[in-house]
């Protein structure tokens, strides 16, 4: 492990955020795939810690659950009553044994644009710096209700953290601002916390304090900047919460681009954190793609596509679809406006066109649904194709059941497959037939009412009518160019 991996992470957790007005914790509340928190555990996590904890309170059995669910390693502390950061950081170190051996970093849980590039930096300068502790800082255009760096005029060295209902005017004037991200020397900072007063205005212990405490003792106190002050920005509201959502689409597509992905419309276009991509992929305008999606190579989507947890092959053209759980395989084509559900597995160059439905569904190599279809709790072998306007009947009411089309099969329009049913390999079946018995392989199935036309039925049952006219002109006609065909005599 190296020396600059930390002996722990402490994530501070546990406020309301009562500004979001949600029922909903607002480190749960989620951009680009993940939650505030779950961004930060991303970032924390490429540090390497031998620990992680996170402190929890407001919403604590939620929280718990989904750092359970995003973090199986990470543990959790429980802060019942919300007296400070310095209150939390201690109620996080007892939770792993008090005191610590070696660097502990400090991180907010509702800062998700915080990246891991930052972190390392912020660890490698408290190593290479040999600092008690070190404040990640960043220069703000506005620095209104943050913390602020107060630095020796001569040294430069950090000398104190005033909050900002502290701050006396010049301070309120400073631009440099704490971030709330520190890193700490474990044994000193245990040290430290038993020493935090609470005479501030909100009567709380402040994590702050621990820097004057220790730079008074003699240690020093240093200071990271922030390359991009917006990282360290916190989520205290839905206005701040889409304007982070903004931020990190735009350095996530600018990855993906920067590593062969066309983008045409970055400004339409959304992404989660755990896309993948692979090089010549064409995204559209108006798409998203969330969840495990990936993109193979010169995969072409959108526009207007949604895809949550769905693979795109290579070479595949995903249009106007919304996708969930499917696979779409290499040089495969979908949509326009189909819809994929989950299960669906599509084959190397085959079809699910427009107006098509699919739900746990295997379509083999080649094989094409092009036209308003339903096929559902069914496999359908190679180089098949199914007629327009053809149901998979799968549902009886009380339980699904599967259908089984073979390879190289033709079934007409409108046809019924009520399943269980299986047609074999080369089978034929007649357009608007309802299919509810297996067909041998190489057969023609028909399954339809005989054809039965009743003359004059419309001038007898509607008479006067437009269609009762229509047919009577017709029917003149058609007597005078029999009349007409006559010969002479």
């Amino acid at each position: 492990m190296s020396a600059n991996c930390p002996a722990a992470v402490v994530v501070l957790a546990a406020g309301e955020g009562t500004r979001m007005k949600s029922a909903t914790p607002k480190v749960l509340h989620e951009i680009c795939g993940r939650s505030l928190v779950g961004h930060v555990l991303a970032a924390a996590r490429e540090l390497a810690p031998e620990r992680l904890v996170a402190v929890v309170g407001h919403g604590s059995e939620r929280v718990t659950a989904h750092l359970a669910e995003i973090d199986p390693q990470a543990r959790t502390a429980y802060q019942a009553e919300q007296n400070g950061t310095g209150h939390a950081v201690r109620i996080g170190l007892e939770e792993i044994g008090g005191r610590v051996d070696g660097t502990v970093v400090v991180v907010c849980g509702d800062t998700p644009l915080l990246t891991g590039a930052t972190l390392r930096r912020l660890a490698e300068t408290h190593a290479t710096d040999g600092n008690a502790v070190t404040v990640l800082t960043a220069e703000v255009p506005d620095a209104t209700g943050y913390g602020r760096i107060v630095r020796d005029p001569a040294s430069g060295a950090v000398t104190a953290i005033v909050e900002h209902k502290d701050a006396s005017d010049e301070q309120r004037a400073i631009r440099e601002i704490n971030s709330g991200v520190f890193a700490f020397d474990g044994q000193l900072l245990a040290d430290a916390l038993g020493k935090v007063r609470t005479d501030n205005s909100q009567g709380e212990e402040y994590l702050t304090d621990v820097l004057g405490i220790l730079r008074e003792a003699g240690h020093r106190v240093g200071a990271s900047v922030a390359e991009d002050h917006r990282e360290i920005a916190g989520i205290n509201n839905r206005v701040q919460l889409a304007d982070a959502r903004r931020v990190l689409n735009d350095r996530l597509l600018t990855e993906a681009m920067l590593a062969g992905v066309t983008v045409v419309d970055p400004a339409s276009t959304w992404v989660d954190a755990t896309v993948t991509f692979e090089r010549d992929a064409l995204v559209h305008p108006g798409t998203q793609l969330q969840g495990a999606t990936h993109l193979g190579e010169g995969a072409e989507v959108g526009p207007n596509t949604r895809l949550l947890d769905t693979t795109v092959g290579a070479g595949a053209r995903v249009d106007n679809t919304v996708a969930n759980g499917a696979e779409v395989g290499e040089g495969a084509s979908v949509g326009p406006f189909a819809y994929l559900r989950p299960g669906t597995r599509l084959g190397t160059k085959a079809k699910a066109g427009t107006y098509v439905e699919m739900k746990n569904a295997s379509i083999g190599e080649g094989t094409k649904v092009p036209h308003l279809s339903y096929v559902g709790d069914a496999t359908i072998g190679d180089h098949t194709n199914i007629g327009a306007a053809s149901v998979f009947v799968n549902y009886d009411g009380e339980a699904k059941h599967h259908t089984t089309v073979g390879s190289h099969c033709k079934t007409g329009s409108d046809n019924m497959f009520v399943a269980p049913v299986t047609i074999g390999d080369g089978a034929y079946t007649a357009a608007g037939s309802v299919i509810t018995k297996d067909v041998p392989p190489g057969s023609l199935a028909v399954a339809r009412g005989q054809q039965r036309n009743i003359e004059g039925w419309v001038a007898r049952k509607r008479p006067g009518s437009a269609a009762a006219k229509a047919a009577e002109t017709a029917s003149r006609g058609a007597e005078n160019a029999a009349g007409e065909s006559r010969p002479a005599t």
